[in-house]
Parts: C-alpha cells; structure tokens; sequence
C-alpha cells in the first residue's frame, strides 16, 4: 500500500499594484524591498499566522519607506527592512491587544457575571418592545390632548420646565399651568390605563 503525503502549500503571495517599479532608482532600501517582496510576506505570515495580515503588513511598509527621508546612509538595506517588518508586526500585535484589554475592561463593568458566563444589563427583547410600544402610545395619546393642556404637559413633564417656567413660556398663571398639567396627566391615565387593560 502506497503512502502519499500532502504538503500544505503557502499560496504565492500576489505582487502589489500600488508600487512603482522604478521607485527603486537610487534608494537602496526601495530596492532591498522590491527584491525581498514575496520573501517578507512568507517571513511574516509564518510570524503572524496569516497571509492576509502579512500582506497587509507588507503593503504598509512599502508605505512607511516610500514616505521616509532618503538622505539617511543606509550601510544593511536587508536587515534594516526585515527589522522595520517585525516592528510593525509587533505593532500592530500591541494595537491588537491593547484594544483586547479595553474591551474586556469595559465588559467587566458593562456586563455582570453569572456563573462563568457573561449577563448583558440590556432588558429582554420582548420587554424593550413592550416599552417602545407603551411610548408609541403615550405620544399618541399626548398628541390628542387639548392644545393647552398638551403644551403645559410637553413643557412640563417631558422639557423639564418647572410650573413657573411653563407659565412664562405660556403666558398663562402658574395655577392655571397647574390645572393643565394635572387634566393631562388625568387624560393620559384614563387613556392608556384603559388600553393597558383592553
């Protein structure tokens, strides 16, 4: 019986559209670069465990070295770029867990937890829909109240204004605010009382 191995391959990294092939003219880090493409990917994906991040990572430094000041004497072109290589992927490994650590810190005191396992605070689903049901009821019901006690409830009890504020803003007494306010709050309890039973 014959036994046959199979060799995962790397799938060959692809060439990158946005560089200038001519961009190498004179910088010797530019040309260590287009050289070595194809062997930086290999290099940081084994690091990474990903090819789409060492493309990425590659991609970037491609960015950071067209971007550079070319006046610097560069005596190890190759080292200096596999150098560069690591250190963003050491950034970009301290990016990631540093946005790991905050999210962790914020579902410790967003969240509670039971058991081992994470409690959201948010109430249940058909809770938050009853509630958004009884809102769409309230400003139905306050939408249908007579215009001055509906304008004396809005500015009152959802605006915050206090009774006197109302009154200015109104042009009316503050007693007379009062009884405007109270006739809402007595038709929205009538109201919605009677369709919470219906």
């Amino acid at each position: 019986m014959r036994h046959t191995s199979v060799v995962a391959e790397t799938p060959e990294p692809s060439p990158s559209p946005d560089i200038d092939p001519d961009a190498d003219r004179g910088d010797p880090l530019l040309a260590a670069y287009l050289e070595r493409r194809t062997n930086l990917v290999r290099f940081l994906a084994a690091r990474a465990g990903s090819l789409a991040v060492a493309e990425d990572l590659v991609q970037e430094l491609y960015f950071k070295l067209a971007a550079r000041d070319r006046g610097q004497d560069i005596g190890a072109p190759v080292a200096l770029l596999y150098r560069m290589a690591l250190n963003l992927m050491l950034d970009r490994a301290r990016g990631e867990a540093r946005s790991v650590a905050r999210d962790t810190a914020w579902r410790q005191t967003a969240h509670a937890e039971v058991g081992g396992v994470d409690v959201a605070d948010e109430p249940p689903a058909d809770e938050a829909a009853a509630s958004a049901q009884r809102l769409r009821q309230l400003v139905a019901a306050v939408a249908e109240l007579p215009p001055q006690a509906g304008r004396a409830f809005r500015l009152h009890k959802l605006e915050g204004l206090s009774h006197a504020e109302t009154a200015r803003a109104m042009g009316l007494s503050v007693k007379a605010v009062e009884k405007h306010v109270s006739a809402a709050l007595k038709a929205l309890t009538a109201r919605l009382g009677r369709r919470a039973d219906a």
